[in-house]
């Protein structure tokens, strides 16, 4: 259902409505209708196709908003930030975080990891993150290395965890803290 209720959904169909109404309007000879609504439905018929062809939908939020809000406001602001950004519609992009997996150096042209969800977690050390990727073409041991990094990249005084899922999924766990451990 939120496929749907893109933007780029949205203006396609709102361009085909006016389309249609234009075509039917010259049928039967409204020209007072007809040249404005295919003046315009056409035009925006075509940049809502552009949008959906470059479309790349939110990750699914585990966490409803409301659940976590005191403690995500207490929180470093980068990852509220963070959230934000993964949990809207994106154009133009292959993933989401494709230019920090870039710069972490995790990141596949021909298939990169794929952000699937997250979910923000009250931890007994405050709050924190998982994300789970589809890893893509990029190596497991690859995450590993980078972790030390990949905790510190978002947000100062975090430390990253990863839980390898199996198959083609891990975890991403940015929590607070110094320490950093791996768990398989």
């Amino acid at each position: 259902m939120k496929d749907f209720f893109s933007p780029g959904s949205l203006v396609t169909v709102a361009g085909g409505i006016l389309t249609v109404v234009g075509a039917i309007a010259y049928s039967t000879g409204s020209a007072n209708l007809s040249l404005p609504t295919i003046f315009y439905g056409i035009p925006i018929l075509l940049g809502g196709l552009a949008l959906k062809s470059s479309e790349l939908p939110p990750a699914i939020r585990i966490t409803s908003a409301n659940l976590l809000r005191r403690q995500r406001e207490a929180a470093a602001p980068e990852l509220s930030t963070l959230i934000g950004d993964v949990t809207r519609w994106r154009y133009g992009q292959k993933a989401h975080l494709e230019s920090s997996l870039e710069a972490l150096k995790l990141w596949d042209d021909d298939n990169p990891p794929r952000l699937e969800e997250i979910e923000e977690l009250d931890t007994k050390d405050g709050y924190g993150l998982r994300l789970r990727f589809q890893l893509g073409s990029v190596s497991l041991e690859r995450w590993v290395e980078r972790k030390v990094r990949l905790g510190r990249f978002f947000a100062k005084g975090l430390r990253a965890e990863i839980k390898d899922l199996g198959g083609d999924q891990l975890d991403l766990l940015l929590l607070p803290g110094q320490t950093n451990q791996v768990h398989e």
